[in-house]
């Protein structure tokens, strides 16, 4: 049977047409100019950008992209949804929605499961003791205090990252340089290869670690003697638009005054002391000034280290996680006028952040990446006013009452040994001491979460090493959040718009719910993508695997996103 072949795609019927009109007297004339825009086009497709830059908001929910779209100027996320590839259901999909673990996700394409980044904190299986995510005693900050505890190095990333795949593939000749407010935001973005400086909250510097060099280069050391930071000291966060662009942000009602507590226009930042020290650079941090001081580190990192112009001929990445949207969100809440406003003053500087890069590099070179690390459910007295039941649990009341319970049933104080919320971890060696049944104590403890407000959902290691709960979208998210090694006893997940914390006010994030895992995911290069709104389904674990694909590198070992074909050229 004769063998059907499938029909040319258009550029290779266009070349088709090409070697006809050369070999065929008369058709030449008609057929150069077209022949030349398709080598043009396809020349412009293989391409390689000159920089990949990757932009993370932290704790930007895609819904106030959508909500306040229409107020964006021209030169900033304006321009990456006009310009770029926009998807509308596109989640970091997985269960603990918070910034490493987020983080972690983006430049590795892998699952917590995988990358091992299973939470800001969580509990050493050996000493049960906190950890953090980016703390390793073997490091030290450059030229800045350093406290146990601080984020130094990625030692916790099981993975490898794109970046760190892009330096191998060009014989670490490819510069992969990552700024952020948080040390988790750098470093988690930097992998293992790459080079992370952080804002340090004492001195209101960027800095890097001994994990990444023994001192700072010329550049750093000149930049940190300008003091940049020390600008803003006595000045006042003022909203950016007319009143009437807020009107349908929630009311001044939510946010009750505070003795001593500034939570209303104008915002001011100084220290109680008069002088430039760690209360003024740590108030910076819930302010536009944060990103400001991020973004403009990051313009001194690409003038000094020629990102986008390397000498070799290869791409580089530099990636920006801006923190400051997450710490205004927990303060007031995405609903709220004040996180309105910073998003409009984040979209600003991103406009002049690209201006830059056009006189730089020529933003045709660059391919862009914006998306974040989780988003944000609304202040719970907010979802109240719109009849939502929404409430704060007291996650150190919880597990107290757990143990009591079990105490209670098997006469054995304390075999919740610890736990990191939503993880909590079981006295196993005491169990075997005193002869009970794992699975026992795990379904008891299970059965009294579960009767307890506001939880959903509890799953037990029993339950998930047996591989159960998958069957849901909750549990697929949640087992792609359990690590086995490191992941808690049991795994609880509360009901939407609760969450777990102690306070009066404010809200956080952290569960499997829509508002926490949709994200923006925009991508923007005008050779490599096709600009678009996009209702596809995607996931933050994608954009690994799709730099990869444009970049003609390996994509990450335990990456697990796909390449977003349908926005390629």
């Amino acid at each position: 049977m004769k063998r059907l072949l499938p029909a040319p795609r258009p550029f290779a019927r266009a070349l088709l047409l090409t070697a006809a009109a050369v070999a065929t007297p008369g058709y030449s004339a008609v057929l150069t100019k077209p022949a030349a825009a398709v080598t043009a086009a396809v020349a412009d497709a293989q391409a390689q950008p000159k920089l990949v830059l990757v932009l993370v908001v932290d704790g930007l929910p895609n819904e106030q992209v959508q909500r306040y779209r229409a107020q964006f100027g021209q030169g900033g996320l304006r321009r990456l949804l006009d310009q770029g590839a926009s998807f509308s259901n596109a989640h970091q999909a997985h269960g603990v929605t918070v910034t490493a673990v987020g983080h972690a996700a983006i430049l590795s394409g892998a699952y917590p499961y995988q990358h091992g980044v299973i939470g800001n904190n969580w509990i050493d299986p050996v000493t049960k003791q906190s950890l953090y995510c980016t703390e390793d005693a073997d490091y030290s900050y450059i030229g800045e205090q350093t406290k146990p505890g601080d984020g130094t190095s990625p030692k916790k990333l099981q993975v490898d990252t794109l970046g760190d795949q892009l330096r191998y593939a060009s014989g670490n000749q490819a510069k992969v340089v990552t700024v952020s407010g948080k040390d988790r935001g750098a470093i988690l973005l930097a992998g293992k290869t790459g080079t992370a400086y952080m804002y340090m909250e004492k001195s209101g510097n960027f800095a890097s670690s001994t994990y990444y060099m023994a001192s700072h280069p010329q550049w750093v050391q000149r930049y940190q003697a300008t003091r940049p930071q020390d600008r803003y000291y006595g000045k006042s966060w003022t909203p950016l638009l007319a009143d009437a662009a807020y009107a349908n942000d929630a009311g001044d009602t939510f946010y009750p005054a505070k003795v001593g507590v500034n939570n209303r226009f104008p915002f001011s930042y100084y220290s109680e002391s008069g002088q430039l020290d760690a209360d003024y650079y740590g108030r910076l941090k819930t302010s536009p000034f944060l990103d400001e001081l991020t973004l403009d580190f990051a313009r001194a990192a690409v003038d000094a280290e020629q990102l986008g112009n390397n000498s070799a001929g290869v791409t580089d990445v530099l990636g920006i996680s801006l923190s400051a949207h997450d710490y205004v969100n927990h303060a007031f809440g995405p609903e709220s006028k004040m996180s309105h406003d910073h998003l409009q003053r984040l979209d600003r500087m991103l406009a002049s952040f690209f201006s830059y890069l056009d006189q730089k590099v020529g933003m045709d070179n660059v391919l862009v990446v914006l998306t974040a690390d989780h988003g944000f459910p609304n202040v719970p007295e907010f979802a109240q006013a719109q009849h939502v039941d929404a409430r704060r649990i007291d996650g150190d009341k919880l597990v107290a009452a757990l143990n009591a319970h079990l105490e209670q049933l098997y006469a054995t104080p304390k075999l919740v040994v610890a736990a990191s919320l939503p993880n909590i971890y079981i006295d196993y060696p005491l169990l075997e001491k005193r002869g009970l049944k794992r699975a026992d104590v795990e379904t008891a403890a299970a059965r009294f979460l579960l009767d307890q407000p506001g939880i959903v959902q509890a799953s037990t290691r029993t339950e998930m090493e047996g591989g159960a709960g998958a069957g849901t979208r909750t549990g697929l998210l949640m087992r792609r959040a359990w690590h086995r090694q490191l992941s808690g006893d049991i795994m609880v997940v509360t009901k939407p718009y609760w969450y777990f914390g102690s306070g009066s006010s404010g809200t956080s994030h952290g569960s499997p719910y829509a508002y926490d895992t949709n994200v923006p995911l925009m991508v923007m290069g005008k050779r490599w993508i096709k600009p678009g709104y996009y209702s596809q389904y995607a996931e933050v674990v994608d954009i690994a695997p799709t730099l990869a694909h444009l970049l003609h590198v390996r994509p990450p070992a335990a990456a697990e996103g796909r390449v977003l074909t349908e926005t390629l050229r």
